[in-house]
């Protein structure tokens, strides 16, 4: 008898905000001050920047 396995799920509003967080911690950790600029934060999380934009920034 095979093991059962419980069907994948992925959450991609999960997925998509664990990458923010990533992309804040590069810069975090790339960053010379102690904290990142407001600025910064919204330059790295790509505020202000329409959504089709959005993944071609890569």
């Amino acid at each position: 008898m095979g093991l059962l396995r419980a069907p994948t799920v992925q959450d991609h509003v999960a997925l998509a905000e664990i990458e923010l967080c990533g992309e804040l911690m590069i810069a975090a950790s790339a960053a010379d001050g102690e904290r990142l600029s407001p600025d910064r934060i919204d330059e790295v999380l790509k505020v202000g920047v329409e959504r089709g934009e959005r993944s071609s920034c890569r």
